[in-house]
C-alpha cells in the first residue's frame, strides 16, 4: 500500500466475529438508507402536505430544518461518540429519527411538521456521522472499500428510488406513511445495533486511564467529561450561519436587515466557540482537526465538493426540462446516471490508491472532474439528452475516485478515539459546503438571468413561464446561460479542491499500521492496547 508507512499498530474496538459483523453491516446499510431516503421521499409528496396542512409560505423549512438539524450535530455526535462508543450514540439517534419520523406522521399542522422534522434531523446527525465511522471500525484499511462501496450503493438506490417511492406513498395512500414507513425499518436496525454490536474496548481504556492517574496521583476518577458548553455554542453558531445562508436571498435580500443582523450574530458565536473551546479539556471541535495538514486538506476538500455538487443536483433538472424540454421523470433521469457511476468508481478506486497513494487518486479523480464541468458550458443549443447525460455519468465515476480515497485514507491516519471527530469534520464541511453552494450559485443563476432579461424576475419565476408555454424562445437561451454559469462556478470549486489537495495535503498520508484479517481479534479475544497517534 502505496501510503502505509511504519507505525504502531492501530487500536480498534473489539470486532465482531464474520456473522455478527455482517449482521452490524445490515443495521448500517438500513440505518444509511432512513437518512439516504428522507429527503428524496418528502420532495415528491409536498404538493400533498401542503394541501393537507397549508402553511405553503414556509413549506421549505420541511427541508431546510432537517438540514441545519443534521448539520450542526455533525461535529457534537463525532465527540461524543469518541468519549463513548458509537453503539449508544447510534441507538440515540436511531430513537430520535424515529421518534421525528412518528410525530410527523401525527404532525396537525405545518408548524408542529417543521418542528418534528428538526427533531428528525437531530437524529439524522447521529445516523450520518456514526455509520461511516463504524465502517472504519469494523473494516482494516485495505477492507474498507467494501463497506464504503455498500453505503454509496445505498445512497445511490435512494436517490433513484426516493422520489418513485414518496409519489406513491402519497398518490396511493396518504403522505404520513412517507415518515410511518420508517419505523420498521429502524426498528429493525436498532434491533440488530443492540443485539450484535459490542465495544469493550472503550471500558477497558477507562480502566487503563484509572489505572494511569492513581500511579501518577493525578486523581482516580477518569470519568469522560463533555464539553456541553462547546457543543451548545457550536449547535448555535451553526445553527445562525446555516439559517442566514439557506434564507438569504430567499426569505429576505442578502443586505437586508435579517440577513446582516443573522451574519453579524453567527459571527460573534464563532469566537465564542472559539474561546469555549480553547478552555475546554476535551472540546467538541479540538484544535487538531486544523492542525494536521491530512485532516485539514481533506476537510477543505470536501468543503469544495459539497460546494460544487449544487450545480448538478439542483441546476440540471431545471437545465433539463426548460432547456431540453423533457418531462419530470427523464429530467430525473439525466441527473441520476451519476448515482450509478459513482458507487462503481468508489469501489474499484482502491486499485488505484494502492499504487499511487490517497491524494494523487483523489486528484485524478477532482481533475477529472473540473474538466467534465467545464465541458458542460459548451454543449450546443439546445441540444440532445443524451449529451448531459454522459457528461453525468462520467461526472459521477470521477468524483467516486476523489471522494472515496479521501475518506478512507483520513480515517487511516487516526486511532479509534479519534475517528469519531474526524469523520464528523469532514461531513460537516461536505455539508456546510452544500448550504453555502446553494445560496452562492443561486445568486449566480438568478444574477445572469436579470442581465439576459434586463432585470426580469428570478429563476423559479422563469421557469415556471417555461412550463405554462409562456415565455419566449429567448428566455430558454437565458436559462441555459444562467446554467452555464453555475457549472463553470462548480469547476472553479473543482479547481479550488485540486489545489488545496497538491498545495496542502502530503503526497504520502501518514496511515497507521493495522493488523492484517487474520491478525484481528475476535469476539472473544482481548483486543490490543491503544496506538500512539501521528501526523
Amino acid at each position: 500500500m502505496g501510503d502505509t508507512r511504519p507505525a504502531a499498530r492501530e487500536a480498534a474496538p473489539r470486532r465482531t466475529g464474520g456473522g455478527r459483523r455482517g449482521a452490524v453491516v445490515a443495521a448500517l446499510m438500513l440505518s444509511m438508507a432512513l437518512a439516504a431516503l428522507d429527503s428524496t421521499v418528502v420532495s415528491t409528496a409536498v404538493p400533498q402536505i401542503v394541501g393537507d396542512l397549508g402553511g405553503f409560505s414556509v413549506f421549505s423549512w420541511l427541508f431546510s430544518g432537517y438540514l441545519l438539524a443534521v448539520t450542526v450535530t455533525l461535529p457534537v455526535y463525532g465527540k461524543l461518540s469518541d468519549t463513548f462508543g458509537r453503539k449508544p450514540v447510534l441507538v440515540v439517534g436511531a430513537a430520535l429519527f424515529l421518534l421525528g419520523s412518528l410525530l410527523c406522521a401525527l404532525a396537525w399542522n405545518m408548524a408542529a411538521l417543521i418542528a418534528f422534522r428538526v427533531v428528525q434531523g437531530l437524529g439524522g446527525g447521529a445516523l450520518q456521522g456514526t455509520v461511516q465511522t463504524l465502517a472504519a471500525d469494523l473494516y482494516p484499511l485495505k477492507e474498507r472499500p467494501k463497506i464504503q462501496s455498500k453505503l454509496s450503493t445505498v445512497w445511490a438506490v435512494s436517490a433513484v428510488a426516493g422520489p418513485g417511492l414518496g409519489g406513491v406513498l402519497a398518490a396511493y395512500a396518504d403522505w404520513r406513511w412517507i415518515f410511518l414507513i420508517n419505523l420498521p425499518i429502524g426498528v429493525v436496525a436498532l434491533w440488530l445495533i443492540v443485539r450484535h454490536l459490542h465495544e469493550p474496548q472503550r471500558e477497558t481504556q477507562r480502566q487503563t486511564q484509572r489505572e494511569s492517574q492513581r500511579e501518577s496521583g493525578t486523581g482516580v476518577s477518569a470519568r469522560a467529561r463533555v464539553d456541553w458548553a462547546g457543543a451548545l455554542a457550536v449547535f448555535a453558531c451553526g445553527g445562525v450561519l446555516l439559517t442566514a445562508l439557506v434564507q438569504g436571498g430567499v426569505a429576505w435580500p442578502w443586505w437586508s436587515g435579517p440577513s446582516l443582523g443573522l451574519f453579524g450574530a453567527g459571527l460573534a458565536l464563532a469566537g465564542l466557540v472559539v474561546v469555549v473551546e480553547r478552555r475546554a479539556a476535551e472540546p467538541i471541535i479540538p484544535g487538531w482537526v486544523w492542525r494536521r495538514r491530512t485532516i485539514a486538506a481533506v476537510n477543505l476538500a470536501l468543503g469544495a465538493l459539497g460546494l460544487l455538487m449544487v450545480a448538478p443536483s439542483v441546476f440540471l433538472p431545471t437545465y433539463a426540462q426548460s432547456v431540453l424540454g423533457l418531462g419530470p421523470v427523464a429530467a430525473g433521469f439525466v441527473l441520476s446516471v451519476w448515482t450509478l457511476s459513482w458507487p462503481v468508481s468508489a469501489a474499484l478506486s482502491q486499485h488505484v490508491y494502492r499504487r499511487i497513494g490517497f491524494r494523487d487518486t483523489a486528484l485524478l479523480g477532482i481533475g477529472a472532474a473540473a474538466l467534465i464541468l467545464l465541458a458542460f458550458p459548451f454543449l450546443p443549443y439546445p441540444g440532445a439528452a443524451w449529451q448531459p447525460t454522459l457528461l453525468m455519468l462520467v461526472l459521477g465515476a470521477a468524483l467516486g475516485l476523489f471522494q472515496l480515497p479521501l475518506i478512507v485514507g483520513v480515517q487511516s491516519t487516526v486511532g479509534w478515539s479519534e475517528r469519531g471527530t474526524t469523520t464528523a469534520s469532514v461531513l460537516f464541511c461536505r455539508q456546510t459546503g452544500q448550504t453555502i453552494g446553494a445560496s452562492v450559485f443561486g445568486a449566480v443563476a438568478n444574477g445572469v438571468l436579470a442581465t439576459r432579461l434586463g432585470g426580469a424576475g428570478d429563476l423559479d419565476s422563469v421557469t415556471r413561464a417555461l412550463d405554462a408555454g409562456t415565455a419566449p424562445d429567448s428566455v430558454r437561451h437565458a436559462v441555459a446561460s444562467a446554467v452555464h454559469a453555475v457549472y463553470l462556478g462548480a469547476a472553479g470549486a473543482a479547481a479550488l479542491a485540486f489545489l488545496v489537495l497538491l498545495c496542502v495535503a502530503p503526497r504520502r498520508f501518514p496511515v497507521l499500521a493495522e493488523q492484517d484479517r487474520s491478525e484481528l481479534p475476535t469476539a472473544d479475544e482481548q483486543p490490543e492496547g491503544r496506538a500512539e497517534q501521528r501526523g
